[in-house]
């Protein structure tokens, strides 16, 4: 396969050491070159940064997922000292962002402490000029962007990103990157988006190992999948494939300095 890919949202530790290992060996002949693996806490940073060692071309991000309990004082201290000790073997931060799902499930009701995380993480990315990895859709982007601008972090990544009109608008102003998942197949909204957004700010994603719908359900998540998502993107965009290949390829390596 001669159109190569990046899967710039991946969560590799997730994955059963057997379904790792099948996407690692196909990943030559699946056309795929490398793999932003991001982390949800301590446990899995540390998972990414060993599979990094093992396989160079898994990149790691270190983070914490924001839709779990809180961090303690004393984990988000050990998070930001691992990335500090592992900087230069690291991608990005991430995943890090604000809780929505657990609100809607009435888990949360208050963001102040979540917001001091985040904060906390993206102090950290713009010290060490790092990308960083967002989970913030719907009402916690403009929440996310307000952060992002007060601390003047220019390079993020929303990835798999929902939200209204005036939030994609600013987040275009600000020239941040979103990420477009295979749910491209079968959902109107992620079509809509890509039907707005420019191309040169955006990348492919799998957030694997969660699952799709379509003519993908029922299959294991693989980054071959990111090929569905660009022809369905260049024929959104009416422009050659070849060109949607090659401009997504760009942007994710410029983004992640690959």
């Amino acid at each position: 396969m001669s159109a190569r890919i990046i899967d710039a949202h991946i969560h590799m530790d997730m994955y059963h050491p057997d379904e790792r290992s099948r996407i690692l060996d196909d990943m030559e002949s699946s056309g795929v070159d490398a793999l932003i693996s991001v982390s949800s806490h301590l446990d899995s940073a540390r998972e990414n940064l060993q599979l990094a060692w093992q396989d160079s071309r898994i990149k790691p991000a270190i983070g914490y997922h924001p839709e779990q309990s809180l961090p303690s004082d004393e984990v988000v201290g050990n998070l930001l000292r691992l990335i500090d000790r592992h900087q230069h073997e690291l991608t990005a931060v991430g995943e890090i962002g604000l809780p929505y799902y657990l609100r809607q499930e009435g888990k949360v009701t208050s963001l102040e402490a979540y917001t001091d995380v985040l904060e906390a993480f993206i102090q950290k990315a713009v010290e060490l000029d790092k990308p960083i990895v967002l989970h913030a859709i719907y009402d916690d982007a403009p929440m996310v962007c307000d952060l992002l601008e007060k601390h003047s972090a220019a390079k993020a990544h929303f990835h798999w990103f929902k939200g209204d009109g005036r939030t994609v608008e600013r987040l275009r102003a600000n020239d941040y990157f979103l990420s477009v998942t295979p749910d491209i197949l079968y959902k109107q909204r992620t079509r809509d988006l890509v039907l707005t957004y420019p191309l040169e700010k955006m990348m492919v994603e799998t957030d694997g190992p969660w699952s799709f719908e379509g003519i993908l359900k029922g299959k294991m998540t693989h980054p071959v999948m990111i090929h569905h998502s660009i022809r369905e993107m260049s024929d959104l965009k009416r422009m050659s494939v070849d060109d949607v290949y090659r401009q997504i390829y760009e942007n994710t390596c410029r983004f992640y300095r690959l």
